[in-house]
């Protein structure tokens, strides 16, 4: 159901190398990208990621309420990623927990500021 969501960046040579690495713990590369966005996923026609400075070339800013959720596939796989943005630089919203009986998750905030959930959600 997903093709892609975006997020904006201020700096795009700082966000990618975030994204590079971080995603590259699950599978994920970038797949496309132009000037301004570059497009990450782990296959051709799936669900992606887009990063990009704002088309209107103003300030850079998050949704409050915005989130992305990335699927660790495990709650292990939730940490890694977790402890991966971290060490890129990002902030911890929340350590790794199970938060209810059938979700565990982590939350970061990557460099610019743009929530994001790291998670391992099983059948309830």
């Amino acid at each position: 159901m997903l093709g892609y969501t975006t997020i904006g960046t201020k700096n795009l040579e700082k966000a990618t190398e975030f994204y590079d690495a971080l995603l590259e713990q699950i599978g994920g590369k970038q797949l496309m990208g132009l000037d301004r966005i570059k497009f990450y996923g782990t296959e051709e026609g799936g669900a992606m990621l887009a990063v990009c400075t704002p088309a209107d070339e103003g300030e850079q800013s998050c949704g409050n309420g915005q989130m992305i959720a990335i699927s660790g596939g495990s709650p292990e796989g939730a940490d890694a990623l977790y402890n991966k943005a971290i060490e890129l630089g990002a902030t911890d919203a929340g350590a790794p927990g199970q938060r209810m009986p059938f979700f565990y998750g982590a939350y970061v905030y990557d460099l610019d500021g743009n929530k994001i959930a790291f998670y391992h959600m099983t059948p309830a």
